[in-house]
């Protein structure tokens, strides 16, 4: 067995159990800061594939920003999970019966695979050589030139998802007060201010 192997089999055996642990964990700070350690080891796996470039933006994305950003959440937000968990237990037979179902669907899904006689002409077409381009040049060439149009169509679906979830949690509320630029800019300084003439020992 050669080194690559052994470092496959670690990432890939870290990999499965932090993300096992993301979704046991009682405490959801543990929960973040294993699914950093899955991030890792996925970017690891990436890197003993060849492809370092996107192994680095697992890294910086979703480890330096998305993670955080979840640990933060979490840890300011006042959450009574107790109070969820809870909740969650009256849904569990439900989730068990489908993840059993999603379960049975992936066997045989596995059990009738058929590998193609011409699959893997057909993943070596889309791919250059790696003696002729770089891995990050290829990429792009990828993403941006072959499959440019389906590529920004997903653009175009997040973009659509994320404005329909801020116009769906957004709630005006009538007690609070707000700024209304344009009342300022147009109000008269003339009626802005009033002078009092305020004689000696009378007062206000």
């Amino acid at each position: 067995m050669s080194v690559g192997d052994v470092a496959f089999y670690a990432f890939a055996s870290v990999a499965v159990v932090a993300a096992l642990l993301v979704t046991v964990s009682r405490n959801p700070v543990h929960s973040v800061l294993w699914l950093i350690l899955t991030f890792l080891s996925a970017s690891g796996l990436f890197v003993l594939l060849g492809a370092e470039f996107v192994a680095m933006l697992l890294i910086i994305v979703y480890v330096g920003a998305v993670a955080v950003l979840f640990l933060f959440v979490v840890m300011m937000l006042d959450i009574d999970f107790a109070e969820l968990k809870g909740e969650m237990a009256k849904y569990m037979p439900l989730g068990l019966l489908v993840g059993v179902i999603m379960l049975m669907q992936l066997g045989l899904g596995l059990g009738a695979w058929v590998e193609a006689e011409t699959a893997k002409e057909l993943i070596q077409a889309a791919i250059p050589a790696p003696d002729q381009v770089e891995n990050t040049k290829a990429l792009g060439l990828l993403i941006y030139d072959r499959y440019g149009f389906l590529f920004q169509t997903a653009a175009l679906i997040l973009l659509v998802a994320m404005i329909g979830a801020i116009l769906l949690t957004l709630r005006h509320r009538k007690d609070v007060k707000r700024q209304n630029v344009l009342q300022q800019m147009w109000r008269d300084p003339a009626k802005a201010m009033e002078l009092k003439d305020v004689k000696p020992g009378q007062g206000l």
